[in-house]
């Protein structure tokens, strides 16, 4: 091989480095003050139970009991305390904690009412994203923005796997050894110890940050609902309708996550079921349909094989039904049955054993991301990723603020028209898997070919 060949290869190659530390840098100045956000927040709702036994070990834990009194007369001792709407109860398992009523109230908000099932005794309320767990749990998902939000946190997740791409090939071992690469240099000074520190910490959790990415986009609200949507065209997603064995609205008007809010991953889109009452009671006859109430839906439910530790959301509607749902740690237990409140008939039920494989994928990462599938080991495993995210992101930036030019953002040189084209490409193949991220990166493609290329003062502000 000649000289001049060799000479062109490495110009080549500290051409394309370049591209990519341009793009690595673009990726890290949007996402790392939102990344560290959400390590932040995904740590303590990792111990969400944890921290809300400690904090609110008042309201949680109550004398340990030998049997538990009517549902109705738990309800009726929230609403005592607390006039509203009662939408859900959360039964314990265990006998030496309260069960939660929820209540909306005429006027504020929605409220989290705990009650001992042995005594109906109320042992306080909260607003449960005023709490500690209820602002990360909030945080974490939307930013506390809403769907805005919602699309702003996805967005930023897909731009970290760009990130983590571009991270590995600059980190790659090149002419430094892996024992150099994998470590910090702990005798180093200034920026030459953070960008080891930086590049090895990034090296040894980019696999789990990856993971809790892909774990946790399920919940974004536009790949999520594709995700869910594909599954379902393919038959490996939430269960087929078929198996909602109650009467049901010939086009049901909202899906479960509609109707009662919380609910597995795998049936947020799945159709609610209807009680006979809304479509085949004419009016005369529909005044005299009385509801069975819930103690009887109790009973109903014990002879299903659900004796306690699950939701059982209440009827908003005349043409509602009652909801239990079984959420455990280990989604191979989840269970959900609906039943008609005129007749105590099962309208619908469905296990994790009736999910198509996909769905069951989502729903055991889902709670491998929550740190709940292995308990407490569970949670350390995922805690590491967190604590490097905000290693990685608070040593990112300081790089970049220690070594900017004054007055100036300090991005590196920009990619030739030939590594254009190929990042224009990798957008296209990107937005097929991720729209948002596809999208964002054209714009940026083009933001940075046309505006920063073809405005002077923008491109000096940028270098």
């Amino acid at each position: 091989m000649s000289e001049a060949t060799t000479s062109e290869r490495r110009q080549l190659g500290r051409a394309s480095y370049r591209a990519v530390w341009r793009w690595h840098f673009y990726a890290g100045l949007f996402v790392a003050p939102l990344l560290l956000i959400l390590a932040i927040t995904g740590s303590i709702y990792l111990f969400n139970d944890e921290i809300e036994d400690a904090v609110h070990a008042s309201l949680r834990f109550a004398p340990q009991r030998e049997a538990d009194l009517p549902l109705s007369r738990l309800i009726d001792a929230a609403r005592r305390a607390h006039p509203g709407a009662v939408t859900r109860i959360d039964l314990p398992a265990d006998p030496r904690r309260t069960a939660q009523v929820f209540v909306t109230p005429a006027r504020g908000e929605p409220l989290r009412v705990f009650v001992d099932p042995g005594t109906a005794r109320v042992h306080g309320a909260f607003v449960y994203t005023r709490t500690l767990v209820g602002f990360a749990d909030t945080m974490h998902g939307s930013l506390m923005l809403g769907r805005v939000g919602d699309a702003i946190v996805e967005l930023a997740a897909c731009w970290a796997l760009l990130l983590i791409a571009t991270g590995l090939y600059l980190w790659w071992p090149r002419e430094r050894g892996w024992r150099r690469a994998l470590w910090p240099d702990w005798r180093a000074r200034g920026r030459v110890f953070w960008r080891s520190l930086h590049s090895s910490v990034g090296a040894w959790v980019a696999a789990l940050i990856v993971f809790l990415i892909l774990t946790g986009l399920p919940w974004a609200g536009v790949w999520g609902d594709l995700l869910r949507a594909g599954t379902q065209q393919l038959g490996i997603g939430y269960p087929a309708e078929h198996r909602h064995h109650g009467p049901a609205a010939p086009k049901p008007t909202a899906t479960m996550a509609q109707a009662i809010g919380e609910t597995p991953w795998t049936l947020r889109d799945a159709p609610m079921p209807a009680s006979m009452h809304g479509h085949h009671m004419h009016e005369g006859a529909s005044a005299a349909r009385t509801d069975i109430g819930i103690d009887a839906v109790v009973r109903v439910l014990a002879a299903q094989g659900l004796r306690g530790d699950y939701r059982l959301s209440l009827p908003q509607s005349d043409d509602g039904v009652y909801t239990a749902v079984v959420y455990p740690n280990r989604p191979q237990g989840q269970y959900t049955v609906h039943i008609d409140r005129y007749s105590g008939a099962v309208a619908g039920r469905s296990g994790f054993a009736d999910y198509g494989w996909a769905a069951q994928a989502v729903e055991l990462g889902v709670q491998l991301h929550m740190g709940n599938y292995f308990g407490r080991a569970n949670q350390i495993v995922m805690l590491l990723p967190c604590i490097g995210i905000v290693v990685l992101s608070i040593s990112g930036v300081w790089m970049w603020w220690r070594m900017r030019p004054r007055g100036r953002l300090g991005a590196p040189s920009g990619p030739t028209p030939t590594q254009l084209r190929t990042i224009a490409l990798i957008a296209l193949g990107c937005g097929l898997l991720f729209p948002l991220l596809g999208a964002s990166l054209l714009l940026v493609v083009a933001i940075d070919r046309w505006a920063i290329a073809r405005i002077p003062w923008l491109a000096t502000a940028i270098r």
